[in-house]
């Protein structure tokens, strides 16, 4: 029996000033999946997590999530209180308060800053914290500021940010941007395991970073705001389409 459904856009269309950044988007994704999206520049990638969030409305299509809610008629908050998070290529994360803070800061449930620093830890939500750290590689950088980290750990600490709200879909943009090789290989790593458990779509232009991801799911192509190919990742490197709008150029 194959997996449910989670995420399904049909005919889905978005321009913006004359300029159609989508056009007839057609996107599945299976529960506990892990999808990685490419594209040149200016493909529609930004724009299609956009209109997952709510962020951006389509002009016409319908965003379908675990068959029923359509996303397109729900607001932002709304989106995100039915579990679907995004992190943004630029890691966001309190500066100033600690590795440990700033992932009781997101747990679900918490509500601003004051909420958590007057409401006392429990044994539940110290074991998630824990749980998250070792997740994330920053067990042994529990107690350093968040603005002494290295990029990369950034970014690990904001995907632990991300997973203290219990979110089942998880949306990923470029990931490995401004990491080293080392860091690159370990966000992989940690991105393999969180699928099952969560679903994740991660958009990169790093092809080593998505070949090591996508070696048992599919890779999808997009190519002026629509799907130019799908399929897993050796597909995708040889097929000729793929490699004159993308590949060819560097990628």
């Amino acid at each position: 029996m194959s997996a449910p459904r989670l995420l399904e856009a049909q005919g889905v269309n978005k321009a913006f000033d004359g300029f159609k950044a989508i056009t007839n988007l057609t996107f599945g994704l299976v529960q506990g999946e892990l999808r990685v999206v490419i594209g040149p520049n200016g493909a529609g990638k930004s724009t299609f997590f956009d209109l997952l969030t709510g962020k951006t409305k389509p002009d016409s299509g319908t965003i379908r999530y675990r068959g029923a809610t359509d996303l397109t008629a729900l607001n932002e908050y709304e989106i995100n209180r039915l579990g679907i998070g995004r992190k943004f290529q630029t890691p966001s994360v309190y500066l100033e308060h600690t590795v440990f803070d700033n992932l009781l800061l997101s747990i679900k449930g918490r509500r601003g800053v004051f909420a958590s620093i007057f409401h006392k830890l429990n044994a539940a939500e110290a074991a998630k914290i824990d749980e998250l750290l070792t997740l994330v590689r920053l067990g042994g950088k529990r107690d350093r500021r968040a603005g002494e980290l290295a990029h990369g750990e950034k970014q690990w600490l904001e995907i632990g940010m991300l997973l203290a709200q219990d979110p089942e879909l998880l949306l990923v943009d470029e990931p490995a941007a401004g990491m080293t090789d080392e860091e690159t290989h370990r966000t992989g790593e940690l991105l393999i395991s969180l699928a099952g458990k969560h679903t994740l779509v991660v958009v990169e232009h790093d092809m080593a970073f998505v070949k090591q991801i996508a070696r048992d799911s599919l890779v999808t192509v997009l190519h002026q705001g629509t799907v130019l190919c799908e399929a897993r990742f050796e597909e995708v490197q040889a097929n000729p389409k793929v490699r004159e709008v993308y590949l060819g150029r560097g990628k």
